[in-house]
């Protein structure tokens, strides 16, 4: 019963780490709150609308913020819980990030929180994931098939990693749980994407 609770406690603070606002944060405290992020640009409260909005410099540390949280979630995780709270706090946080409950739900698309994630759960995948999502980028011209080609790989690369049992660095043991985070977070990042290319989409 005590694992169990473990890795709610973990869930719980992971979740808790991805609601915290970071684009918000940094475009009113640039702006002296004059730029709400979530009205301006693409209205999404991640990096790349930060960028647009406060400039370069400030929406970068957005994107750094993002994948703190994504890392310090893993972390956290796995020192409340094991490999298992390490997995479930990472999700959690990716999940926090995407449906905080304090926007009403409203949230980013959860890219650099799970590119954190990657660097304390699934560190080959930060080299394996980086050069998907460069490459297809470079080749496409299109974030989303990006997006799409990374996630397929995350999910892929989990499998793999798992039946061939190898090694995952300094990252927690390869099992289940890899397979669960890598999927739930691929459809979360994935969801989002379409969700905002439908919204953007020209009404018929």
């Amino acid at each position: 019963m005590s694992d169990v609770l473990e890795v709610v406690a973990a869930a719980v603070v992971g979740y808790l780490l991805g609601t915290f606002p970071s684009a918000d944060v940094v475009t009113r405290a640039v702006t002296r709150g004059q730029v709400d992020i979530r009205t301006t640009g693409s209205g999404n409260p991640g990096g790349l609308n930060a960028i647009r909005a406060v400039g370069r410099a400030w929406g970068v540390v957005v994107i750094v913020l993002d994948t703190a949280k994504g890392a310090l979630a893993g972390l956290v995780g796995m020192l409340v819980a094991g490999d298992a709270g390490a997995y479930t706090a990472a999700t959690a946080a990716i999940v926090g990030h995407c449906f905080p409950v304090w926007t009403r739900f409203r949230g980013g698309k959860g890219v650099a929180t799970t590119g954190g994630s990657y660097v304390t759960v699934f560190p080959p995948m930060v080299v394996i994931g980086g050069i998907a999502a460069i490459g297809t980028s470079v080749l496409t011209k299109s974030s989303e098939r990006a997006i799409w080609v990374t996630c397929s790989v995350w999910v892929v690369g989990a499998v793999v990693w798992v039946a061939a049992d190898l090694a995952n660095a300094w990252g927690p043991e390869p099992g289940a749980g890899l397979v669960v985070y890598s999927a739930v977070g691929a459809a979360l990042v994935v969801g989002k994407f379409r969700a905002a290319a439908r919204a953007h989409a020209p009404t018929p």
